[in-house]
């Protein structure tokens, strides 16, 4: 493709250039060398009119030839260098300015002699026996007024100016042939500046049909072909941005498939285990209720791992539409403490709910509200030993600012861009009594975005980790 632009645009081009600039020097050469010529003849013939005049205004007081008027035949002959012949009113040739051309007593033609004898001028191309070349001749009549004695035909050699026309076309094809190189050099340039950026758009083109997006088109010009490389370009940018896209859903997609097994998995195979052990009565009566209550538990954590998918699917697709309403953030700090106070009392934490005074309702929706608040103690409860829970809120401009700290585990730097990330676990490796599906921040920042909230993170390992949600304020009625 790259080889076939550089054969046919750029040799289109040039040869177009070529033709039409050729094409247009040669006619205006033709048509310069035309009617210069013609305008050379006409001053000429115009010029010889005008010295035929002149002869007759000399001679015309005399009806016969004799030697005044040869003499003054010569004399004109020499002067305007130009030979003058006389002839009479039958069209004989009665006298010329030299001997060595015509003989005297050649007739003219007799038109010639009839348009003369009317008293008017004749321009003819004459030629006798004797002339050794072709003459421009022009014919005026003989005599005063009404008296016509002959006529006085004064001529020229063609030859002087054939070869002035021929000098004249000579320099037009010099400069035709200069025209020539230097419109094959400009028509050169213009089809390589042409061609050239074709050339590298077709290779970005062809680049990105191969998927290879990171190509751009290097064009400075700001013309047509400019144009479409910076729209080649921004078509690249989109591309590459979708196959980026396209990757990373599919690796989330792969992930997410991985990590649903996996979690799935292991409840499941401790069910199995125990449900074959019970149904080959394997265990004791005693024992029994303490399987129950195993299978029980792994199958409420199956539930809350298909609730929390079925969560972020909706939240994904846009399925989950607020229900928001004027919320109370110190009610539900201290239903969310209470809610967790025994889990945390059997660990050793204390939970402290602090509020600013005068705090504004905040514009949410309360079930999902709930669920944000629920996710981030859990987590702190989770992380931490014999320590300190705190659920504070204040106003913050336009939002109430809740925040979640503990004094727990804390978040390694490297891991807090991966905490709302699905199924990351910043517990890995730590004991499995803090074990979680990983669902449960994802879910907690697509809610948060949801409300047009915001969330961040600030925590060090050892130190505890504090999250800090802003809220919307209830606009006034």
């Amino acid at each position: 493709m790259i080889l076939g632009i550089d054969k046919s645009i750029f040799r289109r081009l040039l040869f177009s250039y070529l033709f039409t600039v050729l094409l247009g020097l040669c006619a205006v050469g033709l048509l310069m060398s035309y009617f210069a010529k013609a305008y050379i003849v006409d001053s000429v013939k115009t010029e010889l009119l005008r010295k035929a005049k002149r002869v007759n205004l000399s001679i015309q007081q005399e009806t016969r030839v004799n030697d005044g008027v040869r003499k003054m035949l010569v004399f004109f002959d020499q002067s305007y260098d130009t030979r003058i012949w006389l002839f009479d009113r039958t069209g004989n040739i009665v006298a010329t300015s030299t001997q060595d051309e015509v003989t005297i007593g050649k007739a003219v033609n007799a038109s010639i002699v009839s348009k003369v004898m009317k008293g008017e001028n004749a321009v003819n191309d004459l030629s006798f026996e004797g002339m050794t070349q072709p003459m421009l001749s022009v014919v005026v009549p003989w005599g005063k007024d009404d008296n016509v004695y002959g006529g006085i035909i004064l001529h020229a050699p063609i030859n002087g100016i054939e070869e002035t026309v021929s000098n004249l076309r000579e320099t037009i094809l010099w400069v035709t042939l200069f025209g020539i190189i230097l419109s094959t050099a400009i028509a050169s340039y213009l089809s390589w500046s042409i061609s050239r950026p074709l050339r590298k758009i077709d290779q970005a083109a062809a680049r990105i049909s191969m998927g290879d997006y990171a190509k751009r088109i290097r064009i400075s010009s700001k013309d047509e072909i400019g144009d479409l490389a910076s729209t080649i370009n921004t078509m690249a940018d989109k591309l590459e941005q979708i196959d980026s896209d396209r990757r990373k859903l599919e690796q989330i997609r792969h992930d997410f498939l991985a990590n649903i097994s996996h979690e799935l998995r292991t409840p499941l195979t401790a069910m199995q285990g125990f449900l074959e052990a019970l149904q080959d009565d394997l265990i004791d009566e005693e024992s029994r209720q303490k399987y129950y209550g195993i299978i029980y538990h792994e199958t409420l954590h199956m539930n809350r791992l298909v609730d929390d998918i079925m969560d972020l699917i909706k939240l994904e697709n846009n399925d989950i539409v607020l229900a928001k309403a004027p919320i109370d953030i110190a009610s539900m700090l201290r239903k969310a403490a209470f809610r967790f106070s025994q889990e945390a009392a059997e660990k050793g934490l204390e939970i402290k709910v602090e509020t600013a005074p005068d705090l504004p309702n905040a514009d949410a929706d309360p079930t999902r509200f709930e669920q944000i608040l629920n996710n981030l103690v859990k987590n702190a409860v989770k992380f931490t030993e014999n320590g300190i829970i705190s659920l504070r809120a204040k106003q913050d401009g336009d939002y109430v600012q809740i925040s979640v700290s503990d004094t727990g585990i804390g978040i390694s730097p490297g891991d807090q861009e991966m905490i709302w990330e699905r199924f990351f676990k910043v517990d890995r490796g730590r004991s499995k009594k803090n074990a979680g599906n990983g669902l449960g921040l994802a879910i907690v920042r697509e809610l948060v975005e949801l409300h047009d909230g915001k969330i961040d993170v600030a925590s060090e390992p050892g130190k505890g980790t504090t999250f800090d949600v802003w809220i919307p304020v209830r606009p006034a009625v």
